[in-house]
């Protein structure tokens, strides 16, 4: 499991930085990638990256302001002239389904692909399948804006070899079958059951992602003991009037959320074209003054999320 930040400015393109869109990619599980939000040149961004945009499954769009989803009209194009693309589900706010719509009709755009259309709700389980569960919570911004919680399934236990031995029973085909707990007849007529050889599940990962949005209770809900919580920071802790009226968060601001939320590692992205990279150093600093755990994102940057 890694993120792969595509564009991580705000409002529009800068020659540092491209507008917002993060890759989730699960090859490690489930062999496919998630996207969260599609800022105008997405899909250039994700050419430079390892993962093709037939791998994408989903995407989730937090709100709909042209610097997350104009680029999503293309990228849902441009699937349809690759081969075997594989169905989508797009999530996003009440209006997604009418975007979608009516860019791919007025741009006689023909998708060779199941598209399915979910409009979120505020405290929604939006599914939990293949071992992930995904909710969402209604931020404070100008606009419907929404942050995304994802829940990874608790991970079976190491197979505990060394009880194993001490049994009689030597690595070979059974060690499979036990790990996946299921019950094994040996050849000698005792039956070994997996769980009894299994030490403790460990937990899954949890990733939250919140945009656009001043601070606000749901960000630290969505951010709950998370492995890693992105949240935007538009500006620097002197703007923090700015960041108020404009439905934002600054960098301090986000650090205080991670505080209150308990996570393990705060990514920041989401920065005003203000700021250029000799800024981020100073950010990160204002940052890591309350929640030391914190990191500034450039694009093209790749965080692994390791297992717990």
């Amino acid at each position: 499991m890694r993120l792969i930040f595509l564009g991580t400015g705000a409002g529009l393109p800068s020659k540092y930085r491209n507008v917002s869109s993060i890759l989730l990619d699960l090859a490690d599980t489930t062999g496919a990638a998630w996207l969260f939000d599609a800022g105008e040149g997405a899909q250039l961004q994700l050419m430079k990256t390892s993962v093709g945009a037939r791998k994408i499954r989903r995407i989730f769009v937090s709100h709909l302001h042209g610097d997350h989803l104009f680029g999503l009209p293309g990228l849902l194009g441009s699937r349809s002239f690759q081969e075997n693309a594989s169905p989508l589900d797009i999530y996003g706010p009440r209006g997604i389904e009418e975007f979608v719509e009516t860019t791919m009709r007025l741009s006689c755009s023909h998708l060779t692909y199941d598209v399915a259309i979910h409009e979120i709700e505020d405290g929604q389980e939006l599914f939990h399948d293949h071992g992930y569960r995904v909710t969402t919570r209604r931020l404070d911004h100008v606009v419907a804006s929404f942050g995304y919680r994802v829940e990874e399934d608790p991970r079976p236990g190491e197979l505990l070899v060394d009880k194993l031995r001490e049994s009689g029973l030597g690595p070979g085909p059974y060690y499979g079958m036990l790990k996946a707990g299921e019950e094994v007849a040996l050849p000698d007529g005792r039956i070994l059951n997996g769980k009894d050889y299994l030490g403790p599940a460990r937990p899954g990962r949890i990733v939250a992602i919140c945009s656009d949005t001043r601070p606000t209770r749901n960000s630290v809900e969505v951010a709950r003991d998370a492995d890693v919580f992105v949240h935007e920071s538009t500006y620097d802790s002197a703007e923090i009037d700015k960041a108020a009226a404009y439905g934002h968060s600054t960098c301090v601001q986000a650090a205080e959320l991670a505080v209150q939320a308990g996570c393990r590692t705060l990514l920041l992205t989401h920065f005003s074209a203000r700021y250029s990279p000799e800024d981020m150093a100073g950010i990160e600093a204002q940052a890591r003054e309350i929640f030391p755990a914190t990191h500034v994102m450039a694009d093209l940057s790749e965080v692994g999320i390791p297992l717990r």
